[in-house]
């Protein structure tokens, strides 16, 4: 391969712009490490339960629906991710996009997982007792209707009882190592799949037409099915999207480039992307962008949760159920 050369001097591991850049780099990386000390998931531990990792969204659908779409999203991206290699070989773990491909995968194995098991646990855990049953009653006739609800109205709300039991658990129910690793890799991977999938079709493609290279069907699918399938699934999952996540997806995207400058520390000198180019003088600037670029990518995503919570609790008022995050924030703030 062509990019395999002789390991880069140290000449080259000393110039300005490379300390500069190295500078940068370690910064990003120190902040986003103390946040995480100083955080450690005070934001969604108040509002977070187990339950929220396994039910849908929409009170009459049956979590197995959500069990069934995290298989299938995870069975086609492994396809596709096997086809990929088979194509190209192992060196497109080489690139980003690969990376963050990967990562949403393992995201909808992990996640299948937990729907295997909370579906084991709705299957066979009994309607809420009497009086916890009365109390959603009263609370959803509350939100629908300010007066006392109608025998029809109750027969529906009786109907979403066990639903709207698995959707508010009890508060002795505390997040496992799993419920914590899968939120960790869902806002990771929602805004490296933003990221990359953006600078590709944005950035990239407009100027890689040409002989070198070809848009294939198996190329546009992994820098699309990735971003897709997560939006679905934050479409049907009630797990909160808070700021907060950034500094995962901010400590992957380090990860990735401290992998890149090992690698052409030891025996590579060929960039898969230009702006990471230690050489030019504008290396500085590019990582810089790099990192600023991706507030807004997870922002998009941040703003993508919102508006799925604001627009369908008010088109979907008796169906939709609200993050317990987002929920809990609007109303403190009245």
């Amino acid at each position: 391969m062509k990019n395999k050369e002789t390991a880069l001097g140290l000449e080259y591991w000393l110039q300005w712009q490379v300390l500069v850049s190295a500078l940068i780099l370690l910064l990003t990386t120190v902040v986003s490490v103390l946040l995480l000390l100083r955080k450690r998931f005070s934001e969604e531990r108040g509002s977070l339960k187990p339950a929220d990792f396994w039910t849908p969204c929409w009170r009459n659908l049956h979590p197995r629906w959500l069990l069934f779409y995290r298989a299938f999203a995870f069975i086609a991206m492994a396809y596709l991710l096997y086809q990929t290699v088979a194509a190209f070989g192992f060196f497109v773990f080489f690139f980003y996009t690969q990376w963050t491909f990967a990562l949403v995968m393992v995201y909808f194995a992990l996640a299948t997982i937990v729907s295997i098991r909370g579906c084991r646990i709705y299957a066979r855990k009994p309607l809420a007792q009497t009086g916890e049953r009365d109390i959603f009653i009263k609370k959803d006739s509350e939100d629908i209707n300010s007066g006392k609800p109608s025998v029809s109205k109750e027969k529906k709300i009786r109907g979403f009882i066990k639903l709207e039991f698995q959707h508010n658990p009890t508060p002795n129910e505390q997040l496992g190592f799993l419920e914590n690793l899968l939120q960790i890799i869902y806002q990771t991977s929602a805004g490296a799949a933003m990221l990359t999938d953006l600078v590709f079709w944005c950035l990239l493609l407009p100027f890689m037409t040409g002989k070198d290279f070809q848009l294939t069907l198996l190329i546009g699918c992994m820098h699309s099915v990735n971003a897709v399938f997560l939006i679905l699934e934050s479409a049907l999952n009630r797990l909160p999207f808070t700021w907060f996540g950034l500094v995962y997806f901010v400590l992957w995207s380090c990860a990735y480039v401290v992998f890149q400058w090992v690698l052409h520390a030891c025996c590579f000198t060929w960039w898969p992307y230009p702006f990471f180019d230690l050489s030019t003088p504008w290396a500085p600037l590019w990582y810089l962008a790099l990192g600023l670029v991706h507030i807004p990518c997870y922002g998009l995503y941040v703003l993508l949760k919102k508006a799925k919570n604001a627009a369908f609790s008010r088109i979907f008022p008796r169906k939709f159920v609200r993050s317990n995050y987002f929920y809990a924030s609007s109303k403190y703030r009245g």
